[in-house]
């Protein structure tokens, strides 16, 4: 993939390090060359100098023929409106903006807009981790669902995988054999005692899963 990263802080030069890690063409805009510094010397990507809603800038910067546009700076106007450029200007196909603002992501994700709110991933991850600590509803853009994941114990050994699962309501998708690398089982797999399931819940319907399964609280 092509990528074009808005931003070279926290966030944007570890994700061009991720990105440029795995083999894709990364480029990266920040207003302030200092901030490059954070790349490391490994990183073999391009790094430009400039504001990222810059329509002459990102033409430079190869945009016409980017697969992906994330903006990832510490303000919320800058990122939306360099995302704006990059959707509407240059037709990027995939296009994510960093929105700080919880209540203006939904305002924007509401008219079409790829956003991604770290306040709000961040209240959610503490917040489960606070209440449910072997529960994740950040993982999705919803929080309808969540992922559970369930220690088998006395009341689950022996049971099959597709015994486990509880229609419309909570859905195995992984399972971590004891001192085994995780796979996606079939519906007939046994449990054994020391194996990890995670599967997919219906947040609404957690406190039921838990109790049908046996699992008690945290």
């Amino acid at each position: 993939m092509y990528v074009i990263i808005v931003g070279c802080g926290r966030v944007g030069s570890e994700l061009a390090k991720l990105l440029s890690g795995e083999g894709h063409n990364v480029v990266v805009v920040d207003r302030n060359p200092e901030s490059f510094r954070r790349l490391g010397k490994k990183f073999n990507g391009l790094t430009m100098v400039g504001n990222g809603f810059d329509a002459k800038l990102l033409k430079e910067a190869g945009i016409e023929k980017a697969n992906a546009f994330c903006s990832v700076t510490n303000g919320d106007n800058t990122n939306i409106l360099s995302s704006q450029v990059a959707k509407k200007i240059f037709n990027v196909p995939r296009v994510i903006a960093r929105i700080y603002d919880p209540h203006r992501a939904e305002i924007y994700r509401s008219l079409g807009l790829d956003v991604i709110s770290g306040t709000m991933l961040l209240a959610a991850m503490i917040r489960d981790k606070l209440i449910e600590q072997k529960f994740s509803s950040y993982l999705l853009d919803t929080s309808e669902l969540g992922m559970l994941e369930i220690d088998v114990d006395n009341n689950l050994k022996a049971k099959t995988v597709g015994e486990v699962n509880i229609p419309l309501e909570f859905m195995v998708v992984a399972l971590v054999k004891k001192n085994k690398h995780p796979i996606i089982p079939d519906s007939t797999v046994k449990l054994d005692l020391g194996d990890k399931l995670i599967g997919i819940v219906r947040t609404a319907n957690l406190s039921k899963v838990k109790k049908e399964l046996g699992i008690g609280g945290e």
